[in-house]
């Protein structure tokens, strides 16, 4: 295996042959995916409790890296919904400070990912998992907005879901009626404003309206009940200056797993985006590359007190749908954000938080998946309980849990799944060829001589199967001469088969039976070798094929 660095940003090869036109269609994508951006942007951050600006600057900084030094063409970088639920969680617990060293946490995490060439890996993340964390990152952040969706006046929220609730029943009198109308415009302007015209995003449309609207309210009617961005936030439109984290033992200890969580899902996140805009473009992103630089957009951001950064795949397609096909449309978009924050920010703060939460709304909907969700509730038993277990404890408890055991269930029902169709049997007159590709003679049937057993193994030879392969072991009671352990249907032999079959030879050698290994292939062959376990049974009992193997035990038994 190679020890080069996997890493070959996209943007240095299409640029070789970049032309006016390409440029002129990346310039139009970036600026339209910029503005689709700057709803979710503020969104996201206020979301997940930072600043507006803060999702900006994230979109801003984030999505120039990711652009930059990403493996895929289309990718645009930033904050997505699926961070909400652990980031509002981490600031709550630990604070900005908290956030800011867990974020580089995790982006060290996604670079050293990417340096060993972990992306194809991450990638086979069980589906059942993705949907059953999607599906309940979805139900929290709808649960967050109702707040501001009904107006409810309500001191500080309680961190999770159920006591949300609670709280939101207790305080039903408290409703307000005018943000809930509010809310509930903004969700019909985003759902039918694809009938008009799928160029202009509805997110946008609603904002833009509802803000002149709850302006309107206020000057005319004197309706001052609805509250707005400016009436929670300050709005700094500038580029925030670098600060330096503070790193501790005890911090970095206490915010491991969240770095964790936040490393994983940006992984599955932006690979899967990556995934989802090759399948459209016919293109193919190179997942390592896509991983470090995920990583650095990580380490980089929480300098300027943004929040986490991911391949967000409505802006990815969104920069495909309008012509996108080059880095240089994700580098456009964030120039773009960069100049409505500059330019354009004291405005956002005239946006209605009702309306804000009507664009979280249809977004949780549109994460939800629930007909993919409904779809694998009739998959096999373990798919269903993978899933329903991820659901419920992103739900009901955090994401980092959620995570965690649904990748350690994920982990033993894939074991119990290659044991289940491992096998160990055993073969004592005809070994049967005619459905093999190691014949090398014309005989579709191999006579085994007398005294000779043979044994075969089929599937990895790992911890699972070799215990398995030990206890077909101690059941057998009769002694033969030679032993022969087919070992063609191996692919891989993990230590605690190495030690399996260590043990064999031991035994074998102990009752003066014989054993010879047969069609090992050259990834076993090297674990044995590098183990020294061919200088302990001897490198002339090491056969390339059945044939070779029989005919070495026959000689062998006619000696004993």
């Amino acid at each position: 295996m190679s020890t080069k660095l996997d890493f070959h940003p996209k943007l240095i090869s299409s640029l070789k042959n970049y032309s006016k036109e390409r440029f002129v269609s990346d310039l139009m994508a970036g600026i339209i995916v910029g503005i689709v951006a700057l709803p979710l942007a503020i969104a996201f951050g206020i979301a997940s409790g930072v600043s507006p600006e803060k999702g900006l600057i994230t979109a801003i900084i984030g999505g120039f890296i990711v652009s930059l030094l990403g493996g895929s063409n289309v990718q645009i970088g930033g904050p997505t919904g699926a961070f909400i639920v652990i980031v509002y969680g981490i600031i709550q617990n630990f604070g900005i400070e908290g956030l800011a060293i867990a974020t580089v946490m995790a982006g060290l995490m996604l670079v050293l990912m990417g340096v060993l060439r972990l992306g194809t890996i991450i990638k086979f993340i069980p589906y059942p998992i993705v949907v059953g964390f999607t599906s309940g990152i979805a139900l929290t952040i709808f649960t967050t907005q109702m707040k501001d969706l009904f107006g409810f006046q309500v001191g500080k929220m309680p961190a999770d879901f159920l006591s949300k609730w609670v709280v939101y029943f207790e305080n039903f009198h408290t409703m307000n009626i005018w943000p809930l109308l509010i809310g509930l415009l903004s969700i019909a302007i985003i759902a039918f404003t694809p009938r008009i015209s799928k160029k202009i995003p509805g997110s946008l449309v609603a904002i833009v309206m509802m803000t002149v609207v709850v302006l309107l309210l206020r000057h005319y009617l004197g309706i001052e009940s609805i509250q707005t961005i400016g009436d929670l936030f300050t709005i700094k439109a500038s580029l925030p200056q670098p600060e330096p984290i503070a790193f501790n033992m005890s911090a970095i200890n206490e915010l491991l797993p969240s770095a964790f969580t936040i490393a994983m899902l940006g992984a599955i996140e932006s690979l899967l985006s990556a995934t989802v805009a090759d399948g459209v473009t016919g293109d193919k992103h190179d997942s390592n590359t896509e991983l470090i630089a995920q990583g650095a957009a990580n380490i980089v951001v929480p300098i300027f007190g943004g929040i986490p950064v991911t391949g967000a795949i409505a802006r990815t397609m969104t920069n495909i749908n309008n012509g996108g096909r080059t880095p240089v449309a994700g580098i456009v978009h964030a120039v773009v954000l960069l100049l409505i924050l500059l330019f354009l920010g004291p405005l956002t703060t005239h946006i209605p938080m009702a309306c804000l939460a009507g664009v979280l709304i249809v977004v949780s909907y549109n994460m939800s998946e629930w007909r993919t969700f409904r779809s694998l509730l009739k998959n096999p038993k373990s798919d269903v309980s993978v899933l329903l277990v991820t659901f419920f404890l992103t739900v009901i408890f955090d994401l980092t849990i959620a995570i965690e055991i649904g990748l350690l269930i994920a982990m033993f029902l894939f074991m119990r799944r290659v044991m289940e169709t491992s096998t160990v049997s055993v073969v004592r007159d005809v070994v049967d060829l005619s459905d093999e590709s190691e014949i090398h003679h014309d005989e579709e049937k191999l006579v085994i001589p007398e005294g000779v057993e043979v044994y075969e193994i089929e599937g990895p030879f790992f911890f699972g199967i070799a215990n398995k392969f030990d206890g077909v072991m101690h059941t057998l009671h009769d002694k033969p001469k030679v032993r022969v352990i087919r070992m063609r249907k191996v692919p891989f032999m993990d230590s605690t088969g190495l030690h399996n079959l260590e043990s064999l030879l031991r035994l074998s050698q102990a009752e003066n039976i014989h054993l010879i290994l047969s069609g090992v292939n050259p990834s076993v062959h090297s674990v044995l070798t590098k183990a020294g376990f061919d200088k302990k049974i001897g490198p002339e009992n090491i056969c390339s094929n059945i044939n070779e193997a029989l005919s070495r035990s026959a000689e062998v038994a006619a000696s004993l």
